[in-house]
């Protein structure tokens, strides 16, 4: 059984994603640009791997639900994902990942959206700390990431290799406590 899970902010509905959104992931995700910082995302990227990766997340279902499309309003289209690498339940910490189609950069859409996954996950989800991973040369990633509230913590050396180009990156970790919305 697949959660249908929704997210609503100003302009965004997260919504997990369905196999008829598999052209709209694979145009966005499918550019080097986008690829370039993330484990996971290969490029090129076709709409088969995108079948192929909402069919598995499908089957994380019931360990980890918890995969959302971002989608505008205005058209319904996913334009990037966000969601959850890992959940931690008896340590109340979930690792967070996130990518936007190219096009759709510099336009506060990718803050909206973690703002609404930020909330989820310390009011919906009870969690404690929220983290994530950004390559060192990905500076727009990190201070989105500063922007909404996560505080740097520290770096791993070549932690993360990119799918897309075979590069290994070091790895700047941030955090953010459900007690730093407070301040």
């Amino acid at each position: 059984m697949i959660l249908k899970m929704r997210i609503v902010t100003k302009r965004l509905i997260l919504r997990t994603p369905a196999l008829k959104d598999a052209k709209d992931i694979a145009a966005n995700a499918n550019d080097l640009e986008v690829s370039r910082y993330l484990a996971r995302v290969p490029y090129p990227y076709s709409v088969e791997n995108a079948r192929h990766f909402i069919k598995f997340r499908q089957k994380l279902t019931k360990e980890n639900p918890y995969s959302f499309g971002i989608t505008l309003k205005k058209t319904g289209k996913i334009i990037g994902m966000t969601g959850f690498i890992r959940i931690d339940d008896s340590n109340k910490k979930a690792e967070l990942g996130y990518w936007l189609g190219r096009k759709h950069w510099r336009q506060g859409i990718m803050e909206e959206a973690l703002r609404g996954i930020i909330k989820f996950t310390f009011n919906k989800l009870k969690m404690n700390r929220l983290e994530a991973g950004v390559a060192k040369e990905n500076k727009a990633s990190a201070n989105l990431l500063k922007k909404v509230g996560f505080v740097k913590e520290g770096m791993k050396r070549m932690s993360m290799r990119s799918r897309a180009t075979g590069k290994w990156h070091d790895t700047y970790f941030f955090g953010l406590l459900k007690s730093d919305l407070k301040k």
